[in-house]
């Protein structure tokens, strides 16, 4: 039998986008602006990677690419874009403010003069239970000639609950020259910004160990962050891998939540150094330390549980930011 719409039902029918991979992860590129990743049919992260010098307020909003994280319902990203305060912060991001290469630094985290452009996608896999994909992007200099090729790549996944996501980041910077990556903790390393609406009064960091003092002491494991936003708690995890550069200093104190690690290094012409951090997404409450320590080990491939470790949670007021 031939089933009759009214036109009120034909309209909701057309307007509303039939997606590939309504289950599980898939991607949707909306070309030369940025790639989504779906989850279930809903932007769960969104690569932004548009790079436009036509104007000067586009190129300031293009300058460099930055991952989205967006909320449970799909709708708006929890994380920050450019504008408002620190324009530069912008969602997970890289980069340092004292890159040097032959007696020359720049800064590649204020971008000044300098930029970020993506050239291609590599690799990009999507399935029930994960999605992974590669950028290639050139970190270049003032006269547009690339110092470092970035092979960036996130690989996203379900949970576990109570976490939402897991976000994987690796980075692998190869030097044309000599290049020192270096700077200080608030303008360096990799970082994580939620959108600048947040409810500055209410940001709280919880660190790994006991009396954790995270201006003094290096190479924590993790750091964790809950903050407020739109009446909603967020809590993110940033994991550090042993295998990045040691004496990695956190910067975690900022009320309005900008926090990451702060690795130096040195690249040789030629070679590659690779940076890997996992991001914990969960929605509310920071999940439980052995929840998070679990995360850890996987990540880092422990070969035994790590012991559970105490916690120091740390409410801000913060030192004034300079810039």
């Amino acid at each position: 039998m031939l089933r009759r719409f009214s036109p009120l039902a034909l309209l909701l029918l057309t307007s509303v986008p039939l997606l590939a991979g309504d289950a599980g992860f898939a991607f949707q590129d909306k070309a030369g602006e940025y790639l989504d990743v779906l989850l279930d049919g809903k932007p769960a992260v969104r690569f932004m990677y548009a790079f436009d010098t036509s104007t000067p307020a586009r190129q300031h909003d293009t300058y460099k690419p930055y991952l989205h994280v967006f909320d449970a319902e799909g709708f708006a990203p929890i994380t920050k874009g450019p504008g408002r305060q620190f324009t530069h912060h912008r969602g997970i991001f890289i980069g340092w403010n004292k890159v040097t290469v032959d007696g020359k630094t720049m800064d590649l985290w204020h971008m000044k003069n300098t930029s970020m452009v993506h050239q291609k996608f590599g690799e990009q896999k999507a399935g029930a239970d994960n999605a992974t994909f590669t950028a290639l992007i050139n970190w270049n200099d003032a006269a547009n000639k690339p110092v470092l090729e970035e092979e960036r790549t996130f690989t996203i996944r379900r949970g576990p609950a109570p976490l939402r996501l897991t976000i994987d980041f690796t980075s692998k910077l190869k030097a044309a020259n000599d290049t020192k990556l270096d700077g200080d903790p608030e303008h360096a390393g990799i970082h994580y910004r939620p959108a600048d609406e947040v409810d500055k009064s209410k940001t709280v960091y919880v660190f790994p160990k006991e009396n954790a003092e995270p201006t003094k002491e290096v190479d924590y494991a993790w750091v964790g962050e809950t903050y407020s936003l739109k009446g909603k708690l967020y809590s993110i995890v940033h994991v550090n891998h042993p295998g990045n550069p040691k004496n990695t200093r956190y910067s975690a104190y900022r009320d309005y939540g900008r926090f990451g690690a702060f690795p130096v290094t040195t690249i040789k012409a030629g070679e590659t150094a690779t940076f890997k951090y996992r991001f914990l997404v969960a929605d509310g409450e920071m999940p439980k330390a052995d929840v998070i320590q679990k995360s850890a080990d996987e990540f880092t491939g422990a070969a035994t549980p790590s012991p559970v470790p105490p916690l120091t949670v740390k409410a801000v007021p913060p030192p004034k930011e300079k810039k």
